[in-house]
């Protein structure tokens, strides 16, 4: 097991490094000199020129990208940070540190000033979608799976593929016409600061209620095919005619055989709930990580697009090794030497 996880480890590490040059080289070629990035379109030409010496942005691209994973790693000082290419740039951890993502011109401020606070928000909406997602799911799957062709297994199943095939927009529409329009109960955005009547709590129901109804159905449908399969098993058969209970049967030997295919599944949903969700955060004014994705793209802060693609390549593979751990812990089938 520890040999797994070290090799999985190793290959984490090549993969970002990997990502790292295709993000490096691909923001490279993006219309633009690095030079008139960091400056604005207002600069003049003489300035641009000026800041493309200083920064040696003419360099070879192998070269270019060596120094910016020194500057990443914290092995070489940040050149924008130099007081002479006049860019007033600053970073309260210095201009040689382990981790530095470099300077958001949207923002105007450390690209780790920005990024980590809207990682954390997204987190808090991502972790209480999670909290409801996983038991709604394993409810709908198992009731459906229980009685494969029943009536409750097509009303919920019926009702599982209705609620997934509902775009976000669609539901956030609705819900705030109900909710907010309507039934003046909840606020229509979700600034997370604390204005008027409307506390943080209350701010985040939407948004959550939003990333539930969109996922869970697709979830709930996957636990219940492994349940149909399970519940055909010949170990179950035996199960029941011993005469144990039908909760027995389910809670000790049904549910946790069944749970091991969705278990990657449900992992994949965090990789969704980190960097899918723009547009749910988009609608209600979240100030999270899918939203400030979306600005950065849209002003071509292509620092910030650099560091963002990181996280989410890092959130993946991350995601994909805790995966493989948890199917070989369910899984008694699995062994790794």
């Amino acid at each position: 097991m520890l040999r797994f996880i070290a090799g999985r480890l190793v290959l984490l590490f090549v993969t970002l490094l990997a990502a790292s040059v295709v993000v490096f080289s691909i923001s490279e070629f993006s219309p633009g000199s690095v030079a008139r990035k960091s400056l604005g379109p207002y600069a003049s030409q003489e300035q641009v020129e000026s800041l493309t010496k200083r920064l040696k942005a003419d360099d070879p691209l192998p070269l270019r990208y060596v120094r910016w994973l020194g500057v990443l790693a914290g092995v070489i000082d940040d050149p924008l940070q130099d007081p002479a290419t006049g860019l007033d740039f600053h970073d309260p951890r210095g201009s040689r540190y382990f981790g530095n993502l470099g300077y958001s011109t949207l923002y105007k401020m450390p690209v780790n000033d920005v990024i980590w606070d809207r990682l954390g928000n997204t987190a808090i909406l991502a972790g209480l979608a999670f909290a409801f997602i996983i038991p709604l799911s394993m409810i709908f799957g198992v009731l459906s799976g229980m009685r494969e062709g029943s009536k409750t297994d097509r009303t919920l199943s019926t009702l599982s593929i209705v609620l997934t095939s509902i775009p976000e927009f669609a539901s956030s529409v609705f819900l705030v016409t109900l909710f907010v329009i309507l039934l003046p109960l909840l606020p229509g955005t979700s600034p997370l600061t604390e204005s008027g009547q409307w506390s943080m709590a209350s701010q985040l129901i939407l948004p959550v209620a939003v990333l539930v109804i969109y996922d869970f159905g697709y979830v709930a449908r996957m636990i219940r095919i492994s349940m149909v399969e399970v519940m055909e098993k010949p170990y179950i058969r035996t199960a029941i005619l011993k005469g144990l209970s039908p909760r027995r049967v389910i809670m000790r030997h049904a549910l946790r055989n069944a749970m091991i295919a969705p278990f990657t599944v449900l992992l994949l949903q965090v990789n969704f709930l980190v960097s899918g969700v723009v547009v749910t955060e988009l609608v209600f004014a979240y100030p999270g990580f899918g939203r400030m994705l979306l600005e950065a793209s849209l002003f071509g802060d292509i620092t910030l697009i650099e560091a963002a693609t990181l996280i989410t390549v890092t959130v993946a593979v991350v995601t994909q090794l805790l995966g493989d751990i948890g199917y070989m812990l369910l899984n008694p089938q699995v062994r790794i030497d």
